[in-house]
């Protein structure tokens, strides 16, 4: 599977994958009494690619993710079709589309909010997953599409011996993805960035064009504010233009909030311009309502400094997205469980109180102060509100 958060192709969904293996996969490969092992959790004799190969070889069950269709995932699944006829099971989660014929009866979709899982998808998906997982090692029928259409097909064989020299020691090391991404997310909890953005750089560096990981490293590397804010903001954007053909709303936000706070340091408006335009990426491809709100938030910025009929189009292009982030985020609200809650009731209400709708703005604010933020977080959002005030 893919680690930490990755977009969805097909529905621009952002899925945290680690939240999936923390709140499904694993709970239910251990209560199915077998070893759980995720490639990020291997202590490698060489390259990780060598234990990891060796692993899809010798493991008596794998677990395939391809949410988000991550490349590495996909590759990996089909390895392991090539090298077992069977005990391989497919997860997905539930929205897109499969891009090629891998579905089997041995396949579990489940729901996810995007940053989240519900406990009640947990209590429904743990129990089915360890069955088939049980299932899987008792039963052990043909469940590769090779072995399927091709019977004759000869399976591969790796001595013991081998097996073992390659796949080395496995334990819960200190310095694997998994543990260092832990770390990570828990320094940002407690406002450490400094801390945060070191281990986000040795995650950038142990998964090469990952930009998952060097979106985090900057998002920690502004919030520092070390040694200076300035020092810090102009050294965040370097570290986010090392992302390639940079195309997602996380790219887009990251950017933009960099671009924003260097004008607020500077009163440089070349860097308001270049913050509307991130944002206006973010908001114009996807509608997506953080990039939107900080679109919005940035052209009531850019009316404080036009004179005119350009602060009144500023105004009004404002006005405008606030209310049409209000109707995105309020339909999406209807849905059974919606996703990204917390955030979506910080954008009302910073929505409601850029448009004077001052109860409605109350109202949400107490909403998103129920789901218990971090400290961090609630920072984030009294900085927007406190903005939007003034």
């Amino acid at each position: 599977m893919g680690f930490g958060k990755k977009k969805d192709p097909d529905t621009n969904r952002t899925i945290d994958l680690d939240a999936t293996y923390k709140k499904i996969i694993r709970p239910a490969i251990e209560a199915a009494n077998c070893k759980c092992i995720r490639a990020d959790e291997i202590i490698e004799s060489g390259i990780i690619d060598r234990s990891m190969y060796a692993l899809l070889y010798y493991a008596d069950v794998v677990i395939a993710d391809i949410s988000t269709f991550n490349p590495n995932a996909i590759y990996e699944l089909g390895v392991r079709h090539t090298l077992r006829p069977f005990s391989t099971i497919i997860i997905k989660e539930d929205e897109g589309k499969i891009p090629f014929d891998i579905a089997h009866d041995r396949m579990i979709s489940y729901k996810h909010l995007g940053n989240e899982i519900s406990e009640q998808e947990t209590k429904k998906c743990i129990p089915q997953l360890c069955d088939l997982i049980k299932s899987v090692v008792s039963d052990p029928r043909v469940d590769s599409p090779l072995y399927t259409f091709i019977p004759s097909t000869e399976q591969p064989r790796i001595s013991e011996d081998e097996i073992q020299s390659i796949i080395g020691e496995l334990k819960d090391n200190e310095d694997t993805i998994y543990a260092l991404t832990e770390r990570a997310k828990e320094k940002m909890n407690v406002k450490d960035f400094v801390e945060a953005e070191q281990l986000w750089e040795k995650l950038s560096k142990k998964a090469e064009n990952d930009k998952y990981y060097i979106q985090q490293q900057a998002l920690c590397r502004y919030k520092s504010e070390t040694p200076t804010k300035l020092r810090a903001l102009t050294d965040a954007l370097s570290i986010i233009e090392q992302i390639d053909n940079q195309s997602d709303t996380e790219t887009f936000g990251i950017m933009g909030a960099i671009y924003k706070r260097l004008w607020v340091e500077t009163n440089d408006n070349s860097f308001l311009d270049s913050a509307i335009e991130s944002y206006k990426k973010g908001w114009s491809l996807y509608e997506d309502y953080y990039t939107g709100e900080n679109y919005a938030n940035c052209m009531y910025m850019k009316a404080t400094v036009l004179e005119g009929d350009l602060k009144i189009h500023s105004e009004v292009e404002a006005k405008l997205t606030f209310e049409k982030i209000i109707t995105i985020v309020q339909k999406s609200l209807e849905e059974t469980e919606p996703e990204e809650i917390m955030w979506k009731y910080a954008t009302l209400s910073n929505s409601y109180l850029a448009l004077k709708q001052f109860e409605e703005a109350e109202k949400y604010e107490k909403l998103f102060r129920e789901q218990e933020p971090a400290q961090w977080q609630i920072d984030t959002f009294e900085k927007t509100k406190q903005l939007y005030l003034e």
